[in-house]
């Protein structure tokens, strides 16, 4: 059978330099290069946008104008397109109703299997979801949690009524409140909290509202009685927390939790949706069970009516598991899950699928991948290509690399520099070309043997969060620490959350967006547009709010965007440069105004290279962070490049750029490697060490073994995820890794070494 193609001819989106290339069908394509170089110009901007655009046009006229709107790329043709599915690092959203069993469809069909063989039946499957008003607990709407009194703050329960046992302010000893305590007869006065029976502390905390009398004045009254949790939940939760004084708010916030509902316990559902059950576990218990335990209990169901179904949930749950997500559970909140298990749930709804000949487009599916699992990784993409698929992805890592059928080498270099395809190809013949793709696969770095001394310990005492089995350990100060193991080992839950909490001082560098607005660019994200426009109004005598395109300065005709859009209804909308501005985005008379004889319009289009030349010492505050921007590898972007138009990588490091200039002695660093290149991890370690030379300590949590290679210090979590986790199983140096034989770790990292020196 003739080879097919897709065809792009002159591709010109953002950097692209009239590219053309053929991409053949039915194979994997794997487009590499350095960050920022025009790999996701051709693949998502390109290819995707107009296949997404060209499905859209199926539709009528009116239905496209309640569709998302795909403009027609920059490209003299794009032929033989396939329909495209995107797997892309967007987290999934859904809100505190979607869980992973929601969005992997995977809930509804357990559902299903409750309402045909659950004892007691109780009917329609949708009484069995937490979505549903009939399904749904009554008490949380179905959120499973509700916020309320904390009683370890609010009770001492070492003391009776007399002695202050009630720490509430309005429940002082001798205050209105405690006095209709005293006065209702309902308690010993002198009685401990710890002695009440069951049913004194019920009446003492969730009492209706009751009449008793009081005498006040000689006068008998009426008075009303309430439990200390009802009342306290009446004025200060239900409540809009608006219509409280702040004063108020202050007050009682230490004693406010964020607890499991107390009807539910957690669980969402109602009642009689609970007290139904399969082999003695309801569906919230089964579904709070991880996926490699879940498909197990499945295998235990003989009911032939049932058969079907669990046909379909063990198929459905297998796929999580060959996909290394056996560790999650199917109640777990989706907008808790990483970036990369966010990317391999959607690969999941897609594995079970029969359609074919669909052009698949993955952006970098070994995010948050350890090496075992990337090997997993390759055979999912293989059997999609099995199926009669096309599959392009975008990708870094070395060992996804090598699976590919064809490979394009983005590049030379990034932004400017880039946009040009420098290498087609197979794998073979990317190893022997002069690209900087080529030349790092060949090489792999040297086990750092010199490794630092620590100066002190960072200590974690007793940590059990989530999975995580009461460990101790010392985080040591004055090197750089990576920690890393599996996915779901408890590497996030110990350092995120746990070291966190101790040390609150430490600067944070995670996985969240960056602005990425027409709005946003470099200047005003590092912080030096301020000073900018400071220094532009000095020596101009005049105010500094002239100076920025969102404020007074701005072009009146396209407000300071320096496009302007024109909307065409329902035919696609078209993006055009100011006229009046010409793209500058401020007004004539703001352009007039001069700092070393540039404008403020020929500052921002100045590279950060460009830039440090042109700023002298005197504005000390502006060249630190841009030197920032310089020692992340990132001098080729322009001050004034819209955020919006940087790839993931470049994303991730002008973040650290924000960061590097704060002074900090803990750098926590969450998977940094995101979006880059083996070149660009040259740049990133050599920023790791500056800032640890420099007296800081660096922590990363990490899978990227060339981070792990030149690390002082390796904390390895695991053996596996989940339950199976939560547990230190190395630490110790580099070099002591290698011969480290339980670590999985280690285990890819020797294999990673010899595949290197094979090359």
């Amino acid at each position: 059978m003739n080879q097919e193609y897709i065809e792009i001819r002159r591709a010109r989106e953002n950097n692209l330099k009239d590219v053309s290339l053929r991409i053949p069908k039915r194979k994997i394509t794997i487009f590499t290069g350095v960050s920022g170089s025009g790999k996701s110009s051709i693949v998502f901007d390109t290819l995707a946008a107009e296949a997404q655009r060209l499905l859209n046009d199926n539709f009528s006229l009116f239905a496209r104008k309640f569709m998302p709107r795909y403009p027609q790329p920059q490209a003299d043709a794009i032929e033989n397109l396939n329909m495209a599915v995107i797997v892309d690092q967007k987290r999934l959203g859904g809100g505190a109703h979607s869980t992973l069993g929601t969005v992997t469809d995977i809930s509804p069909v357990l559902r299903l299997l409750f309402s045909r063989i659950g004892q007691p039946c109780i009917g329609n499957e949708n009484l069995f979801s937490f979505n549903d008003p009939k399904g749904m607990c009554p008490n949380c709407n179905g959120v499973g949690r509700m916020a309320g009194l904390d009683l370890d703050v609010a009770l001492d329960k070492s003391k009776s009524l007399n002695e202050g046992a009630i720490l509430l302010p309005e429940y002082a000893v001798g205050s209105y409140e405690w006095t209709i305590c005293e006065h209702s007869g309902y308690f010993d006065l002198n009685k401990k909290l710890t002695d009440y029976s069951k049913a004194e502390i019920e009446q003492l905390l969730y009492s209706k509202p009751c009449k008793i009398e009081m005498s006040v004045g000689g006068k008998m009254m009426n008075f009303t009685y309430e439990g200390i949790i009802e009342k306290f939940v009446r004025k200060y939760i239900r409540r809009d927390v608006k219509s409280l004084s702040e004063r108020t708010q202050k007050m009682v916030a230490p004693f406010i939790t964020d607890g499991p509902c107390v009807l539910c316990g957690g669980a969402r559902l109602s009642q009689e949706a609970l007290e139904c059950r399969i082999n003695s576990y309801n569906i919230a218990e089964l579904s709070a069970l991880e996926v490699g335990r879940l498909i197990g209990l499945l295998r235990e169901i003989d009911d032939p009516v049932a058969a079907p179904i669990v046909g379909a949930l063990k198929e459905r749950l297998q796929h999580l598991i060959d996909i290394g997500l056996d560790y999650l559970t199917l109640d777990r909140p989706i907008d808790t899950l990483s970036g990369g298990e966010s990317q391999r749930v959607k690969l999941v709804k897609h594995l079970g699928g029969s359609l074919v000949d669909v052009m698949y487009i993955f952006d970098e599916p070994s995010v948050g991948l350890h090496p075992r699992d990337v090997y997993r990784l390759g055979d999912l993409l293989r059997k999609l290509r099995d199926k009669g698929n096309t599959v392009i992805v975008v990708e870094h890592d070395p060992d996804v690399i090598r699976i590919a059928d064809h490979i394009v080498d983005v590049g030379p270099y990034a932004s400017s520099g880039g946009g040009m395809i420098v290498y087609e190809g197979s794998y073979e013949g990317l190893l022997q070309a002069d690209t900087l793709t080529g030349q790092h696969l060949k090489q792999a770095l040297p086990v750092k043997t010199n490794v630092r001394v620590p100066t002190g310990k960072l200590p974690i005492r007793g940590a059990a969060l989530y999975n995580l089995k009461d460990i101790n350990v010392d985080i040591p100060t004055g090197v750089i620490t990576v920690v890393s193991g599996v996915a779901g080992s408890g590497k996030s839950t110990l350092i995120n959350r746990v070291f966190m909490q101790k040390y609150p001082h430490a600067i944070v560098i995670d996985q969240s967006s960056v602005g990425v607005s027409t709005r946003s660019i470099p200047a005003t994200y590092i912080g030096i547009m301020d000073d900018l426009r400071k220094a532009f109004a000095a020596v101009n005598k005049v105010n500094a709010g002239l100076f920025s395109f969102n404020s007074k300065g701005a072009c009146e005709q396209c407000q300071g965007l320096g496009v302007i859009f024109m909307d065409l209804a329902y035919l696609d909308e078209v993006k055009l440069p100011c006229d009046v501005c010409g793209g500058k985005r401020f007004k004539e008379e703001v352009l007039g105004y001069r700092l070393y004889g540039r404008s403020i319009a020929d500052v921002l289009a100045m590279t950060v290279r460009e830039a440090l030349d042109y700023f002298d010492p005197s504005h000390g505050e502006i060249v630190r962070k841009l030197m920032a921007m310089s020692d992340v590898g990132l001098d080729y972007l322009t001050l004034g490049q819209p955020l919006s138009t940087l790839s993931g990588g470049e994303c991730q490091r002008i973040k650290l750029a924000s960061e590097l200039h704060k002074r900090g002695s803990i750098y926590v660093m969450d998977e940094p490697t995101t979006g880059l290149h083996m070149s660009d991890i040259e740049h990133l370690l050599a920023t790791m060490n500056r800032l640890v030379d420099a007296g800081n300590t660096v922590i990363v949590i990490e899978h990227n073994l060339e981070i792990i290679r030149r690390a002082d210090w390796i904390i390895e979590m695991g053996p596996e995820g989940g339950n199976k986790g939560g547990t230190i199983v190395f630490e110790g140096t580099p070099d002591q890794l290698l011969r480290a034989e339980y670590s999985l770790t280690s285990q890819y990292l020797v294999i990673s070494g010899q595949a290197a020196r094979a090359r």
